[in-house]
């Protein structure tokens, strides 16, 4: 089963007699409040504009938790997060189909949490909804409760010290931009840099001009650049847990299963005792 689904696949199931739960995870990582700018509103673009029938899911509220000592965005209560996926209408048996606004982040944490929690039918909208050509609805969904319990793997999740780990006997991609993983800048952490061993992977590399991903092949030589093959295992970390959640998903694409650390760099660097390397060498 692919973990993507294009526009006119999408619109041929929403058609169906078994159409997908939609959900809109509309979201930015946005630097405007220091800038004295209003941050980014998802649901006030929801509530402007969406594909007919999705519901609105607030990533920071709904698929992490507050920050804090685990992160900018840390793992729900999953009690929480269960309640919401079930008010949003999210079913075991019953297809899943998650988009945002093009950058395909916030929908690659809601594909993740939803996957690792145990949903069998999770594929994200690929190049989110600049690739709708349908219309838009502005009226508020009303779905019916749904039944979807979570239920974690414990596989696909690293915490600090299994991503350390992992980083010196397997393969650990950071997904956040080059220069962040050189240390040559950081926006938004205590501090620029790395975890030693881990090897640069910018998400961003993983999709084409259009914010669409590259070819399953495309994406699976890319990877094994970078050293990753079918006997190691490969972690992904970013800054916070949402880039990362979309190279896990690249990685999906490309036939690849890889584990997420979740608190990522926002939990690493804001920890003194735990080492940082610079510069472009993993170590």
């Amino acid at each position: 089963m692919t973990v993507i689904i294009t526009a006119p696949e999408l619109a041929a199931a929403l058609a169906g007699e078994a159409p997908p739960v939609l959900l809109d995870v509309r979201w930015q990582l946005s630097l405007a409040k220091a800038a004295g700018a209003p941050p980014f509103d998802g649901r006030a673009e929801h509530a402007a504009g969406h594909i007919p029938g999705a519901v609105f899911v607030d990533l920071d509220r709904e698929l992490a938790a507050a920050p804090g000592a685990h992160g900018r965005h840390p793992l729900p209560d999953l009690a929480e997060f269960g309640a919401a996926m079930r008010r949003a209408g999210v079913s075991a048996s019953r297809p899943v189909v998650v988009y945002d606004g093009g950058q395909g982040w916030a929908a690659a944490r809601a594909w993740w949490m939803l996957s690792w929690t145990g949903h069998p039918d999770v594929r994200v909208l690929d190049g989110g909804l600049p690739s709708w050509t349908g219309e838009l609805s502005t009226g508020a969904p009303a779905p019916a409760e749904g039944d979807f319990v979570p239920a974690p793997d414990a596989a696909g999740l690293l915490d600090a010290d299994a991503a350390a780990a992992l980083a010196r006997t397997g393969v650990l991609l950071d997904a956040r931009a080059g220069e962040r993983y050189r240390g040559e800048v950081e926006p938004v952490d205590r501090v620029g840099g790395h975890i030693p061993g881990a090897v640069s992977a910018p998400t961003t590399e993983n999709v084409g001009p259009d914010g669409r991903f590259l070819p399953a092949a495309e994406l699976k030589d890319r990877f094994k650049a970078l050293g990753v093959s079918a006997d190691v295992p490969v972690g992904v970390y970013c800054g916070s847990g949402v880039s990362g959640a979309h190279e896990v998903l690249a990685l999906a694409v490309a036939g690849i299963p890889a584990a997420l650390y979740v608190g990522s760099w926002s939990e690493w660097s804001a920890d003194p005792s735990r080492p940082v390397a610079v510069g472009a060498d993993p170590q």
